[in-house]
């Protein structure tokens, strides 16, 4: 009988589903019947728990005790680089130059592969920071209703990344272009995302966080960046391509929430924050279908050699 072979597909699950879907009402209910110091509390032993079960579960490929022969056979197969934790021979390191990251940095479909992280990681922030403020200061939640009620929005995000997943590789097995497989989730997914403009249009709460759900499912579909990026990413910088990827997003982790507050401070309102955050989804699409043009993986050139 042929062993058993673990498919691992290119899905994206928002890494803020699980906050929002468990720890969003957790730390709404801890707030409102014991006081903001017990949300650090819980959050820290859960996290030292966490980091002690990654640290004894997680490990790669070559070294990890139960993967079965076929299973590492199959994942080396489809072009994973399973021996990255190996040290190279001297002859076949590849340093990393100034010149390799100009050409990361200067390349018109990883420019915008890069900003279409940025843009989808707003939303993302969005949510994770300002979601919850919204719903208690412009849709009059008390804080434990707006811990429950964002998890309904985290729920359909989930769904989201892992349909965009499935659709994208269900669409290469059926033999469509990288390109099209990829981009036609996300573009469909950013369109959906738009739904976050009507509740600008509304003063329903319940069809507030219907919009909302719906504008993080889209979203949710649209975040296959990481699975592009393995796509184009060059072999031999990997790493540092990644890297740069996720610089773009932790930037705009960094400027989104503070621009919101900035927006919110100076409107006194939360439609210009989410006319803001609209914007971005519009950025990203334009980014995705006039900027990245076709999917394929980035050949670096050579260096040039003195003399």
């Amino acid at each position: 009988m042929p062993a058993k072979v673990l498919v691992v597909k290119m899905v994206s699950v928002p890494e803020f589903v699980l906050v929002n879907v468990v720890f969003g009402p957790l730390m709404g209910w801890l707030t409102q019947s014991f006081g903001w110091r017990y949300v650090f509390l819980a959050m820290g032993v859960i996290g030292l728990a966490a980091a002690a079960a990654f640290a004894a579960v997680v490990d790669s490929p070559t070294r990890h005790k139960r993967i079965s022969k076929a299973e590492f056979d199959y994942i080396e197969s489809g072009g994973a680089l399973v021996h990255l934790d190996r040290p190279a021979a001297p002859a076949a390191k590849a340093p990393v130059r100034w010149e390799t990251l100009r050409q990361l940095l200067t390349n018109r479909m990883l420019l915008g592969i890069y900003l279409g992280q940025y843009c989808i990681t707003a939303l993302t922030y969005f949510y994770t920071t300002w979601f919850p403020i919204y719903l208690v200061q412009a849709r009059g939640l008390s804080i434990m209703q707006a811990g429950f009620a964002s998890a309904g929005p985290a729920l359909c995000g989930w769904a989201g990344g892992i349909l965009g997943g499935i659709v994208s590789d269900m669409l290469l097995k059926r033999g469509t272009s990288l390109t099209r497989a990829r981009k036609l989730p996300i573009v469909i997914g950013l369109v959906i995302s738009g739904a976050i403009l009507l509740c600008n249009f509304t003063d329903s709460q319940a069809l507030v966080l219907t919009f909302m759900s719906i504008a993080f499912f889209g979203k949710g579909v649209a975040s296959l960046g990481w699975a592009v990026l393995s796509d184009v990413a060059p072999r031999e910088v990997t790493g540092l391509s990644g890297s740069i990827f996720n610089t773009f997003g932790n930037v705009s982790g960094i400027v989104t929430p503070v621009i919101i507050g900035y927006i919110v401070a100076a409107s006194g309102s939360f439609d210009l924050a989410l006319l803001f955050v609209f914007t971005h989804s519009v950025v990203a699409l334009l980014s995705f279908v006039a900027i990245v043009g076709p999917i394929k993986r980035l050949v670096l050139k050579p260096a040039a050699t003195p003399g």
